[in-house]
């Protein structure tokens, strides 16, 4: 039978007034018992007395059984989850930042008190793939995760690909639709999606990485050039996170944008949308498809984690428990393609050899392989050289 739930919420923004909008559709067990605000003044939908800027009225109140934490703050955010999950509450939560940064002591809060943390609308907003790596490839060999992650970049390159917006207008209107914030380096620079693949990596390996060990570089330089190399390439360009094992002991993960072939389900993926691709060593090749930005694409995900808890799911972590795990790395030899505006940056980049090199006045580019680590090292020297970099998809054999 399920069990009754008693929410407190925190934050009542785009994606709180989406699963308050869905909660309302289905008759389930819960009631939601009070919403932490940051703005009383702000006028709201819903009755005065359903509100409260006091965290405590939530956290200590003994009738309310679950949490659910939808702030953008993150340091704000662990402190209400982790007080929550050490004083008896479940929580669900869409946090990415937080979750991806302190997901060992969260799980070990869940493990010392017996309460449950769920957070499917923290990765790839609609998309299940986070119970997907838990349940359906909890025994599986997983070659690859991998995909788009962020739908505010997404919607940006298709604007500026397939509608040759300017990058600069191209994010004003995803700002305006609330796909991407004031400040949008969260998103175009790679840290979002940086987040969402480390929390998928925990549950695809086993592995617990600390996101600044993990390699970003977004689409912030992207000029045309890189939009006219790509279409002469009969390519696209999407921002890719990955986790990939190198070997049975060595996984990489990192985001960097990609040169997508035709033949690659990340080429029709458009918009706000998300894609998401399991290469496994049983199911081969398998691919999500779904809305990532939006507020009722990330609260039905929400609200997915609210349902299960009514009947006390939680995650098992199974790979992390298992005996022969695998190690994190960046040693993985990337072929990549850097246009650049500095002569210099080249030499200053430990290219392992050089495929193709083409200069002109305006536009110079190298085709070349290099190890992730030494990308990683010289992620100042490129952004601030305005240069652009982009995985181009071969590999060296």
């Amino acid at each position: 039978m399920s069990k009754k739930l008693n929410i407190g919420l925190f934050g009542f923004g785009v994606v709180g007034q989406g699963l308050y909008d869905i909660s309302l559709s289905r008759n389930l067990n819960l009631e939601f018992k009070k919403i932490a605000i940051k703005d009383p003044t702000k006028k709201r939908t819903l009755p005065e007395n359903l509100f409260t800027t006091d965290k405590w009225e939530i956290l200590k109140n003994p009738e309310i059984n679950t949490i659910i934490e939808l702030i953008n703050d993150a340091e704000a955010a662990f402190e209400i989850v982790s007080y929550a999950l050490q004083n008896g509450k479940n929580v669900v939560s869409a946090n990415k930042k937080m979750i991806a940064e302190h997901l060992d002591e969260l799980v070990a809060f869940q493990k010392e008190h017996g309460t449950s943390l769920l957070y499917e609308g923290a990765v790839c907003g609609s998309i299940p793939i986070i119970r997907n790596l838990e349940e359906y490839y909890d025994n599986e060999l997983l070659f690859a995760v991998s995909g788009i992650f962020n739908g505010s970049s997404n919607f940006i390159l298709s604007k500026v690909f397939n509608e040759n917006q300017s990058y600069a207008n191209a994010l004003k209107e995803a700002q305006d639709l609330g796909f991407a914030e004031t400040d949008p380096t969260l998103d175009v620079g790679g840290y979002d999606a940086k987040y969402k693949v480390a929390i998928a990596a925990a549950h695809a390996y086993g592995l617990f990485v600390d996101p600044k060990k993990i390699m970003n570089i977004g689409i912030q330089n992207l000029q045309l050039s890189d939009l006219q190399y790509a279409r002469e390439k009969g390519q696209k360009i999407k921002l890719v996170p990955v986790a990939k094992k190198q070997n049975n002991k060595e996984v990489s993960i990192y985001v960097l944008p990609k040169l997508v072939k035709k033949e690659d389900f990340l080429f029709n993926v458009e918009n706000e949308y998300n894609g998401v691709s399991v290469q496994a060593a049983f199911a081969d090749q398998q691919f999500f498809f779904g809305k990532g930005a939006g507020g009722h694409a990330t609260g039905a995900a929400v609200f997915s984690d609210v349902s299960a808890l009514r009947y006390g799911y939680r995650y098992e972590y199974k790979k992390a428990k298992i005996e022969t795990k695998v190690a994190f790395n960046n040693e993985e030899i990337l072929q990549v393609y850097l246009r650049f505006n500095q002569e210099g940056l080249v030499d200053k980049l430990p290219f392992l050899d050089i495929i193709e090199t083409f200069s002109s006045k305006d536009y110079h580019y190298v085709i070349g392989n290099i190890k992730l680590d030494d990308i990683a090292k010289a992620k100042d020297l490129i952004l601030n050289d305005g240069a652009f970099i982009a995985d181009t998809g071969n590999y060296r054999a």
